[in-house]
């Protein structure tokens, strides 16, 4: 089992970025995926969710209307498209798959986003 992040770097606070996660090794298409990420000296937090047909998806409150999460079940793959950037956004950025009724849970390995001028 493999979910390997991309697309993390250094962005001016306003400007955007888009996150990928490429999963392998599991039945893709059977899983909800999540964001998460992680600043320093925080505990790591909830950012977005999306069901594993992508019809449904959540947000945490300070990214809603900013951040989108999407998913294609064709290229194992999901998304995090990231505007309005803040430097408050600023945190390692985790994908996790979750199936809840084989109680399986999946995490990668993480990518940096820096929001700063």
């Amino acid at each position: 089992v493999q979910l390997v992040e991309s697309g993390g770097g250094l962005v001016q606070p306003g400007g955007s970025l888009r996150l990928s996660c490429a999963a392998s090794g599991f039945t893709f298409s059977s899983y909800g995926m999540r964001w998460y990420r992680q600043a320093p000296g925080k505990e790591r937090e909830l950012v977005a969710v999306i069901s594993s047909a992508g019809d449904s998806t959540n947000y945490t409150d300070s990214v809603k209307g900013r951040f989108t999460i999407s998913r294609d079940n064709a290229k194992n793959t999901v998304y995090l498209q990231m505007n309005s950037l803040k430097p408050e956004d600023t945190a390692v950025y985790y994908c996790h798959a979750r199936r809840v009724v084989v109680a399986a849970s999946y995490w990668g390995q993480g990518t940096q986003v820096t929001v700063s001028s």
